[in-house]
């Protein structure tokens, strides 16, 4: 009976190692969700680096990816996804319950940015100098705007915050905020500090005029009532909960291009972090 047991369990392992390797050979398009314009991540024309990423996994597949987009990033998963209207998402939030999530392929962090001739000593939430300043840009919604509440600046930047709305939806009221024009409102000297996703940002720090510093931004950050703030995160890509086979042909991806994929997004600029123990991943 024993061997009996372990002679299946092989049989299926070898049936679901072939059935990874023929979905992979398919030939089918493999339909990756994409935003339509959410830069730097994404947009119609393929500017974006998950795009890019994107095409590297189909060339991987041998499969020719086909980008379908949608207007509003909110609503991707139900809409499009569990539709079966595209297969794969890119740069989604490992364990996102919404999903399965592949291993992650990279993790960063929250960054400060400010001018390098300014030569601000930003180190942490507690930094003297986020006390004094007069601007601070920041997406509202985001870790950043509940460390500005519990320092106690979150009130000072209420108006400017609202002066760096760069796009409002009629459906729902979708409010967007352009990391290309927060990054430059630290170039042209309008804001002296901006805290935002260093992925979101890298491109236009690193493309600006004006020298600018990434500072990413520690993990250990805490409310006034004791709760974790998050500033590290850890990016996977995404697929129906249905899917298992094509997950495990995305790990397998992973892990044969990681090298690649890392190297594409330090092209970026992307600052990029160790993963943490499995117990501590966020």
């Amino acid at each position: 009976m024993y061997k009996t047991k372990c002679w299946l369990l092989a049989l299926s392992i070898l049936d679901y190692g072939t059935a990874v390797t023929a979905y992979a050979d398919e030939g089918k398009p493999l339909k990756v969700c994409a935003a339509e314009d959410e830069m730097p991540y994404s947009n119609k024309k393929g500017e974006g680096f998950e795009n890019k990423l994107a095409l590297l996994v189909g060339q991987a597949l041998e499969r020719k990816v086909e980008f379908v987009t949608w207007p509003d990033p909110r609503y991707f998963v139900r809409d499009f996804l569990d539709k079966g209207l595209c297969d794969v998402a890119m740069g989604v939030d490992f364990g996102d319950p919404r999903l399965l999530t592949t291993k992650p392929y990279y993790r960063s962090g929250y960054v400060f940015i400010s001018r390098e001739s300014d030569k601000l000593d930003l180190e942490n939430w507690n930094s003297e100098v986020l006390r004094k300043v007069q601007r601070i840009a920041f997406v509202p919604g985001s870790p950043a705007e509940v460390m500005l509440r519990a320092i106690g600046r979150y009130n000072d930047m209420f108006n400017y915050s609202q002066e760096l709305v760069g796009f409002k939806s009629r459906r729902n009221q979708y409010v967007k905020y352009e990391a290309s024009k927060l990054v430059s409102e630290i170039s042209s000297g309008h804001a002296e500090v901006a805290a935002l996703w260093g992925p979101s940002a890298a491109r236009y720090v690193k493309a600006s005029a004006t020298p600018l510093v990434m500072t990413v931004i520690p993990d250990d950050n805490t409310r006034a009532d004791g709760q974790k703030v998050g500033m590290h995160y850890s990016s996977s890509m995404g697929v129906r909960k249905n899917d298992p086979v094509l997950l495990q042909a995305l790990n397998k991806v992973i892990d044969e291009q990681q090298d690649d994929i890392t190297e594409l997004l330090e092209e970026e600029g992307i600052p990029l972090l160790d993963e943490p123990d499995p117990e501590n991943k966020s």
